[in-house]
């Protein structure tokens, strides 16, 4: 099989997303890869270590895809125009999510975006172990609202399930799954979002 005389990271990167996108991240191989980019699996070897690697490349890939440019409002706005430019750049690609929680401090893109975030905080009067906790909050509800949206959406089978429980029984899980299924993930990230924030001030 033929191998390209040069091979830069972005191919590598588009070759690695439509094996994802098609076949999920268990179809994301060595192999599977170089199938998609036309050459010997060895060759692949040449441009990336191994597998783990190219995840990394991947999971920069998409960080770099959000735009840091932000508007001149204030800090909470900012907080949530980046993280909603975030979880954009991920649902793109839904399979990804995984590999967003894996390796996020070993992309390099993460760095800025998260100096991006850094910086409204302190903009917002969060200093020392404050600032810390705020930051991790935020990726925690950015990164535990992907897996929802991606592997337990609202309009799931299991909020489903719950809807249709006895409300004799279950009164409250019954009436709030109900409820669930009417609403929008987008609007979900957001309200949630907006909770955190309050807490912090914004």
């Amino acid at each position: 099989m033929p191998r390209p005389r040069s091979l830069t990271d972005e191919q590598l990167v588009a070759a690695a997303l439509s094996v994802i996108d098609r076949d999920g991240l268990p179809g994301l191989t060595m192999r599977a890869v170089a199938r998609e980019l036309g050459m010997a699996t060895m060759g692949l070897y040449r441009y990336v270590a191994d597998r783990q690697a190219l995840e990394v490349l991947v999971v920069d890939h998409v960080f770099h895809t959000v735009d840091l440019a932000l508007p001149a409002v204030n800090w909470a706005d900012r907080i949530r125009i980046l993280m909603e430019r975030l979880r954009v750049a991920v649902a793109a690609h839904p399979a990804v999510v995984p590999l967003v929680l894996r390796h996020r401090q070993a992309a390099p893109g993460s760095l800025l975006l998260i100096e991006t975030m850094l910086a409204a905080l302190a903009e917002g009067g969060l200093t020392g172990t404050d600032r810390v906790v705020a930051q991790r909050t935020l990726i925690g509800h950015l990164l535990g609202f992907l897996q929802n949206e991606h592997y337990a959406a609202l309009s799931g089978p299991g909020t489903v399930t719950m809807s249709e429980l006895s409300p004799d029984r279950y009164p409250h899980l019954s009436g709030t799954a109900t409820e669930a299924r009417t609403l929008p993930p987008a609007e979900e990230f957001r309200r949630g979002l907006d909770i955190v924030l309050r807490g912090l001030g914004g």
